[in-house]
C-alpha cells in the first residue's frame, strides 16, 4: 500500500495552468487529507509507504513526524514534483539528494525509497537508476509497464527486478495484470476510480494467485477530497482523470483493504522490520 504524498494542484496534469511559483499562495489541503488517510489506516490496522514530496515536508514537518510515529515507512517523491523526463542527471541529482536529506532529518528515519514524479522514468532515461542508485537509494517504483499518454514502458518487467547496469538497486514496478499478452493496469489512481470494483479485484487477485507476487497499489491524498477546488480551462480528459469518483474513493478503499493483506514497500520487498 502506497500513498504519493502531493497536494491537488501539484499533479504533472495541471503543470502548464497552475505554475509552480503560485503553489505557496494556494489553499492547502494535504495535510487534512493525510491526517484523514493515517486515521484510516490507523482503523484498519494496516501501515503503508508514503512517498513524499520535499516541498509539503517543508511544509508540514509534524506531519511527516506523524507518518513516521505511526509505523509508516517515509519514502522520497522527489522535491517538487519535476518529472525525470524534464531533468537533466545533474539535476536529478540535486532534486533525489536534498529531498532524502530533508526527509531523513524531519523524521530521524533512513529514507530508502522513491518513487518518480507520474512514473517519469522509462527507456529515455534509465541512468536515473544510477543516480538513485550513488545518492543512497536502495529502490524505486517509478516505473509503469503500460502505454500511457502521460508515461509508461510496456516493455519493461511486471515485477520488481534489478537493473542490470545497476544491481544494487530495486525497480518495483506498479501492477499490472496480462491477458492475451496484454498488461492491463490494476495499480491504482484514476484506474482505481475509473473501473467497476468488482473488476479491479479481480485483477489484483490474479496477480496474486496465478502470478504469486504482490501486488503495488498507490492513491494520493487528494484522491479522498471531492471537496477540493475545481480547475477552470483544462481539458475534458484531465477534469474526467482527475475528478471522476472522487466522493467514491474511500469507501472503495476501505473494500480494498479490506480484502487484501497490506505492507509497507520496505517489508515485502527489502525484508525490513
Amino acid at each position: 500500500m502506497t500513498v504519493d504524498v502531493e497536494d491537488y494542484f501539484q499533479v504533472s496534469a495541471f503543470e502548464n495552468i497552475i505554475p509552480r511559483d503560485s503553489w505557496g499562495k494556494l489553499p492547502c489541503r494535504v495535510e487534512q487529507n493525510t491526517d484523514r488517510i493515517l486515521q484510516l489506516f490507523a482503523d484498519q490496522g494496516i501501515v503503508a509507504t508514503f512517498f513524499m514530496l520535499g516541498w509539503v515536508a517543508e511544509r508540514y514537518p509534524a506531519l511527516v513526524q506523524r507518518i513516521v510515529e505511526a509505523g509508516h515507512e517515509l519514502a522520497s517523491h522527489g522535491f517538487s514534483h519535476i518529472r525525470v523526463t524534464q531533468q537533466n542527471r545533474d539535476s536529478f541529482r540535486e532534486d533525489v539528494s536534498h529531498t532524502r536529506k530533508l526527509l531523513e532529518d524531519l523524521s530521524g528515519t533512513a529514507v530508502r525509497g522513491y518513487r518518480a514524479a507520474s512514473y517519469s522514468i522509462g527507456r529515455s532515461n534509465l541512468w536515473a537508476h544510477e543516480v538513485l542508485a550513488e545518492t543512497g537509494y536502495l529502490y524505486s517504483s517509478s516505473i509503469y509497464p503500460i502505454h500511457h499518454d502521460l508515461y509508461g514502458m510496456p516493455e519493461a518487467p511486471r515485477f520488481a527486478f534489478h537493473p542490470p547496469e545497476v544491481p544494487a538497486l530495486l525497480e518495483i514496478p506498479v501492477s499490472t495484470v496480462e491477458l492475451s499478452g496484454r498488461k492491463f493496469p490494476c495499480g491504482g489512481g484514476g484506474y482505481f476510480r475509473l473501473f467497476p470494483y468488482g473488476l479491479f479485484r479481480w485483477a489484483v487477485r490474479r496477480v496474486n494467485q496465478l502470478d504469486g507476487q504482490p501486488c503495488i497499489f498507490y492513491f494520493h491524498p487528494w484522491e479522498i477530497d471531492s471537496g477540493q477546488p475545481r480547475q477552470r480551462g483544462i481539458s475534458m480528459k484531465t477534469r474526467v482523470r482527475h475528478y471522476l469518483n472522487l466522493q467514491r474513493m474511500e469507501q472503495r478503499l476501505l473494500r480494498l483493504i479490506g480484502d487484501f493483506r497490506w505492507d509497507r514497500m520496505d517489508r515485502v520487498f527489502l525484508r525490513q522490520d
